[in-house]
């Protein structure tokens, strides 16, 4: 959605529900699919459409309540930012013009998002199945592209994208007088009647209003970027809504019915009361307090989710401050997304987003539920470094189907809870979305208003949760609720503004915001991440309870503020000493981990030897005249999502960049991108594949539409003169994958590629992969290794469905020999592995990229491009790897 105001989408959040996900098949629910089914394939459809536009996806989180077997809950938030000088906000004209962009139009998704919204029942996997909409991601990340161009947001008056309603709403709502024509949208078949047309939920489309006198330019613009635009409506002053198909006029509305939707609406409430409990408190179940404590950090909704968490690209754009899981081990959890606002030059301005909702104690009273979902997200963001004041809520809520006056109590009673914080707090909503269709038969999911808060913050001051140092002191800053158990919001404002001040002064290193588990799960996983223990101690009753609003935090000085908790100190064993009772970290670690892993495994079962060599080093002179500044030409095909990031990279190296976009709408189309892309070779110095997902990633498809044109005649000659002439090649990740599939790699030159040749297979564990990893350098018999020693260490990201290099032994042997093993996947101790998550694809040989026998083209699959300053700020290791820089360097030497 906002894309709708020309912004670009650069942060997502993603929070889901279900019920249990380990229950066997034989015990699911007629007229359900198992929730396992569910839960995975709700994830594989999230993940790879947000990985392939380029969506940093920094927070992922499912929650698990019984009641949920009803209706998966499936939410998020996305984060779009564009300067505000870019943007027009005007009422449209009589005269002006509405087009269509980005992808044709189906019978797919018609009611889909409004069928999101009815009560389901046994017949819903029969007569729902054809609503379902479906997705085209590059197409998405095309219109992404067109929406960055601020020559082209200033054209447009007012945007919408397609959602519930199709055409009659994402055009209907621009304005009050419109003449659509139904026959000029384009749609991937023929047969649909204007019904059809008017209401198809199909997706990846946007109506515009431009001015007629700038609609030629607007067209040219799209083209540019490979997008298919058509005008289908006029804005009329007649206060009418009119649809026209082949010139019949088969709609039409006025203005005013539209308006008042058809009646006006009452309901009844009735908010009921609470149950005489304290549903605060939480006693694990176990014989010990160590048993206890393993018993907390395997309860459903405490258990670390890393299997899941990892299957979304956290590190696309460059511009994640923190990862999901931090500390040397990657273990500790992150509790929010921070992200840098997606500028291209320098910002250290980040937005830092939080969630909040617990179903437990919401079920229990959806006036406190709501409160305290605030609350949450307001402690999240401030154990990172956020201040608070400043935080702004878009609220998401989900409730039973709405037949009685107690059903319309609860949203009624979680809407007044949000807003008494709103007015205690001075924190305002600016949006929202609800539901109300959460039940199957008798079953009702759990009542829900989820507070996601968002706020800026300078990254400089963000903290990461992972313990730092044996030594420093250990404290909860405590909130203690009001006699009604209602949070003490004036306690808050102290705590929290105290807390910020501390980070800010460097005072405070880690924080954590009590969740689920309480206290313990907090200390646990603040320890897991270096492997950092603690000695605490703290009343057992306060160890595991809903402690929402408090934070746990690692000081370097005493704390004298009377809520400040003085719980321990951190230590250099690698355990828990809780009350006395000594619990090693590796015992709480797979209490945390192993159930969940079943479903969602962390790593892949690699198999195979590894392979070291040190090849002698070499010189490399370039033969031509020195350049300062040399040219680096980065086409995008349709899939490429990587392009920013790496145009950045080289331009901070010092290279000129220049970027054009590969069209294939039409055979012409192809025709004229295959010349512009020949000119570009011929006068480039460096020539530069993107990350991406080209063709979509089909199986064994990655790459393969760059490698075709690559091997395109007028192409493939122009590249072996770049070459030729002592220019260089780089490919990273899907770039890498096409220069192998081009013969490119490992040959260096195209069409080489024979039944022996490497390729690069799905990864070992069958999923998308995205985390860090320690790479070493193999050679540095390269311009792109020329500043690299033999066992260099760096930590860099990748993100990647299909990255494992398979080769024969005999060729490996001879790409080590020759020097041509560039980087190599390494353990804890360094060296070359096989084994995950060390080496997350099961690579053969541990091989994660390689140079051409002359040492001038470089691919590899590790996002080098995304590291900037201040980012992954919770990950340990050299991060920095300057093969853009050593790139430059080669051109700036003289013979």
């Amino acid at each position: 959605d906002p894309l709708s105001g020309r912004s670009y989408v650069y942060q997502a959040m993603r929070v889901t529900g279900a019920g249990d996900i380990y229950q066997p098949v034989g015990e699911t629910l007629a007229g359900k699919l198992p929730q396992r089914v569910i839960s995975r394939k709700a994830a594989a459809g999230y993940s790879s459409y947000g990985n392939q536009i380029g969506l940093a996806t920094t927070h992922v989180r499912e929650i698990y309540h019984p009641d949920y077997v009803a209706k998966r809950l499936e939410v998020g938030a996305v984060v779009g930012a564009v300067k505000a000088e870019n943007v027009r906000r005007e009422t449209p004209a009589a005269g002006d013009v509405v087009l269509l962009l980005g992808g044709r139009t189906g019978r797919d998704g018609i009611g889909g998002a409004t069928g999101s919204s009815k009560e389901h029942n046994t017949k819903s996997l029969e007569t729902c199945s054809s609503e379902v909409q479906k997705g085209n991601a590059p197409e998405e990340r095309k219109l992404e592209r067109l929406f960055r161009r601020p020559e082209v947001t200033r054209l447009i008056k007012k945007s919408n994208d397609f959602g519930a309603g199709g055409v009659s709403v994402a055009i209907g709502e621009l304005t009050d007088g419109l003449d659509i024509y139904l026959d000029r949208v384009p749609t991937k078949y023929d047969g649909l009647n204007a019904t059809e047309l008017a209401i198809s939920e199909s997706q990846e489309r946007m109506a515009v209003v431009v001015e007629r006198a700038d609609m030629e330019r607007f067209m040219d613009y799209c083209r540019e970027e490979n997008i298919e635009v058509t005008h289908v409506a006029d804005v009329t002053d007649t206060r009418r809504m009119r649809m026209y198909n082949r010139d019949r006029l088969v709609v039409d509305l006025s203005r005013e019915f539209i308006d008042s939707a058809g009646a006006a609406h009452y309901a009844e409430a009735e908010i009921g009361a609470v149950e005489a409990c304290d549903p605060f408190v939480r006693k694990p179940q176990g014989a010990t307090l160590a048993e206890r404590m393993e018993a907390d950090l395997a309860d459903d909704n405490v258990v670390s989710q890393k299997g899941l968490v990892e299957m979304f690209d956290s590190t696309i754009g460059a511009s994640t401050v923190l990862l999901p899981f931090g500390g040397r081990t990657q273990g500790s959890e992150t509790q929010v997304s921070v992200q840098k606002l997606p500028v291209d030059g320098y910002t250290e301005t980040a937005s830092i987003m939080a969630y909040g909702y617990n179903p437990f104690l919401t079920s229990w009273s959806p006036y406190h539920g709501a409160a305290y979902a605030v609350v949450e997200a307001c402690a999240k963001a401030v154990a990172a470094g956020a201040e608070f004041g400043g935080m702004r809520f878009s609220y998401q809520e989900y409730f039973e189907r709405m037949h009685t006056a107690r059903s319309w109590g609860k949203p009624l009673a979680a809407l007044l809870g949000a807003l008494r914080m709103q007015v205690e707090l001075g924190l305002p909503s600016i949006g929202g979305k609800d539901s109300m269709s959460g039940t199957f038969q008798q079953i009702n999911v759990p009542p829900m208003l989820m507070a996601f808060g968002i706020t800026t913050v300078d990254a400089r001051r963000v903290i990461s949760t992972d313990l730092k140092e044996a030594g420093h002191t250990l404290y909860l800053l405590k909130h203690t609720p009001k006699a009604n158990r209602m949070p003490d919001t004036a306690a808050l404002r102290t705590l929290w503004n105290y807390a910020s001040e501390r980070i800010a002064a460097g005072r405070i290193v880690a924080g954590y915001a009590v969740g689920f588990g309480g206290v313990a799960e907090a200390l646990a996983k603040m320890a897991f991440g270096n492997g950092i223990g603690a000695e605490v101690e703290l009343p057992e009753e306060a160890l595991f309870a809903y402690d929402y609003g408090s934070i746990v935090v690692e000081s370097t000085v005493e704390l004298d503020a009377p809520f400040a908790v003085r719980l321990g100190r951190t230590t250099a064993d690698e355990a828990l000493t809780v009350n006395g009772e000594r619990m090693p970290l590796d015992t709480l670690r797979r209490a945390n981990s192993e159930r969940f892993a079943r479903i969602y495994p962390d790593r892949g079962a690699n198999r195979g030897t590894v392979m070291e060599s040190t090849p002698a080093s070499r010189t490399f002179v370039y033969g031509g005249e020195a350049v300062e500044h040399p040219v680096a030409y980065l086409p995008v095909f349709p899939g490429t999502n990587c392009d920013y990031d790496t145009a950045r990279a080289f331009r901070r190296a010092g290279a000129e960049v220049e970027t054009t976009v590969f069209c294939n709408l039409s055979a012409e189309a192809i025709f004229r991108s295959i010349r512009e892309m020949k000119e570009h070779i011929r006068r480039c110095h460096i020539f530069v594949l993107s990350g991406g997902f080209s063709s979509g990633d089909e199986p064994d498809g990655s790459g393969k539409f760059i490698a075709n044109v690559l091997n395109n005649k007028d192409i493939a000659e122009e590249i072996h003169a770049l070459l030729d002439r002592g220019g260089l090649i780089l490919g990273i990740c899907n770039g890498f994958q096409a220069l192998v599939k081009s013969g490119l790699l490992p040959y260096g030159r195209l069409g080489c590629v024979t039944k022996d040749s490497p390729t690069l297979f799905r990864n070992d564990i069958n999923r998308h992969v995205s985390q860090i990893v320690t790479t070493r350098v193999a050679s540095t018999a390269s311009p792109w290794l020329s500043s690299f020693s033999v066992g260099d260490l760096h930590s860099i990201a990748v993100s990647h469905g299909e990255g494992k290099f398979v080769v024969g032994e005999q060729l490996a042997r001879r790409l080590f020999e020759c020097g041509q093993v560039a980087f190599q996947y390494a353990g804890p101790d360094g060296h070359a592995t096989a084994e995950a998550p060390c080496n997350p694809n099961g690579s053969f040989y541990a091989i994660e990229g390689i140079v051409s026998e002359d040492g001038r083209i470089l691919g590899k699959m590790g996002h080098t491009e995304r590291y900037g300053e201040n980012l992954f700020k919770n990950i340990c290791g050299e991060k920095r790897q300057p093969i853009f820089e050593n790139a430059v360097a080669y051109f700036r030497k003289r013979n």
